[in-house]
């Protein structure tokens, strides 16, 4: 998802198995029978996920369909989304997770600590938006390179584990000065290679600290390899990129890391413009919300009334309202909350009763925060098809018989 032009020519999308290019048709069109016959079998990482309810895009790439959200507003995790910047690291350090060691730096009293050190710290569930900052990819004209998204590289996941700032206080407080959080993944890199050329390490603002944590179980389960097993750093409100998997190093630091991840990968980049460490970095998620039913693939629909609904997301805000258009956003009518109310960095369901009549209906949502900012109609142009939070973009049609 992001450029990185590395020195040898090798970098972390050629580590990776498969393509997603071919499949950015099946992104727009949806699920039809000619891509469905078409469907590449679940990679062995993934092999215990829902086939009927993901698309493979390649081996690193699941996307969730998108009749396949439902109105509960946990995602399962069979059909969570998947996206890997490194190949996952061996099966086999989920064998012991209790030993699985965290070097933790930037604080007062540094030092290792071991999984099972961790859990006796603290513990807490929260529950996020996971998104992948490339999501809405698909729909940007400009059709950049990297996973053709449309709304399925996201999903509302529960996580337990121990709040950040609880272990930060344990050794004895955050040092002076240190302005962000850093997180380094715990994937085996490729012998040759400059490491900061594609090493996954992200840096996160630090007043993150306050709703960060390290997570250990998803959904209930210990975390799978796939989701970042046996811990991943978890930071609500952020894009996935910066929920760094299999943490190895936690550090409080002064400045960005360096790493090219950070420095030149998932930046907005303007059209025609190469990545550089002074265009905003992929960070904090902004309002959004999309339509999931009724949707080309709902089958036939008759005239008369309809459930129209959805899911929304503020990233650092709660959602306050959702609106609903039946004709392509000319007019909009305030749609309901419907189940509970996980916290400010879950997703609500919403739903809008509507009468639609013979004919096609162009149906769209329009979010709005606790901070007053309203999904725009209009997408970012940026290189690489990052935060697509257009409302018009989002937009299904549907024919009513």
């Amino acid at each position: 998802m992001n450029h990185m032009n590395t020195s040898p020519k090798l970098n972390r999308r050629h580590l990776l198995a498969g393509s997603a290019g071919a499949w950015a048709a099946t992104g727009l069109a949806g699920w039809t029978g000619q891509a469905a016959a078409q469907a590449k079998p679940l990679p062995a990482l993934v092999a215990w996920k829902d086939a009927g309810s993901v698309i493979v895009h390649s081996a690193s790439t699941l996307e969730t369909r998108r009749s396949a959200f439902g109105t509960s507003v946990i995602t399962p995790s069979e059909q969570l989304y998947l996206r890997n910047n490194l190949p996952a690291p061996d099966a086999a350090i989920l064998n012991d997770r209790e030993s699985w060691e965290l070097t933790v730096e930037g604080v007062k009293g540094p030092r290792k600590l071991s999984l099972r050190e961790l859990k006796g710290l603290g513990l807490e569930t929260v529950a996020t938006v996971l998104q992948c900052s490339g999501n809405g990819r698909a729909f940007f004209p400009s059709k950049p390179s990297g996973t053709a998204w449309t709304v399925g590289a996201a999903g509302c996941v529960l996580w337990s584990g121990v709040p950040l700032k609880t272990m930060a206080k344990a050794l004895g407080g955050v040092a002076d000065g240190m302005l962000y959080i850093t997180g380094t993944g715990g994937e085996k890199l490729p012998d040759g290679l400059d490491p900061q050329s594609i090493v996954v390490e992200r840096s996160v603002p630090i007043r993150a600290l306050d709703d960060a944590m390290l997570a250990w179980e998803m959904n209930g389960a210990p975390l799978s390899l796939a989701h970042g097993g046996p811990l991943r750093l978890i930071v609500p409100g952020y894009q996935g990129v910066n929920n760094i998997k299999y943490i190895r190093r936690l550090a409080f630091t002064a400045a960005e890391t360096n790493a090219r991840i950070m420095s030149h990968g998932y930046r907005i980049s303007p059209p025609g413009s190469k990545a550089d460490p002074s265009q905003p970095s992929v960070q904090e998620m902004s309002v959004k919300s999309w339509i999931n039913s009724p949707t080309h693939e709902s089958g036939k629909l008759v005239a008369g009334t309809v459930q129209i609904h959805g899911v929304a997301f503020g990233g650092l805000d709660a959602v306050k309202r959702v609106e609903v258009s039946v004709d392509g956003g000319k007019t909009w009518a305030d749609a309901q909350f419907i189940g509970p109310d996980l916290g400010k960095f879950a997703w609500r369901q919403f739903v809008l009763q509507a009468r639609l009549p013979g004919g096609t209906h162009t149906l769209a949502s329009r979010a709005t925060d606790t901070a007053g900012k309203v999904q725009p109609e209009a997408r970012i142009e940026n290189v690489s098809g990052y935060n697509n939070t257009s409302w018009a973009d989002h937009t299904v049609q549907v024919t009513v018989a």
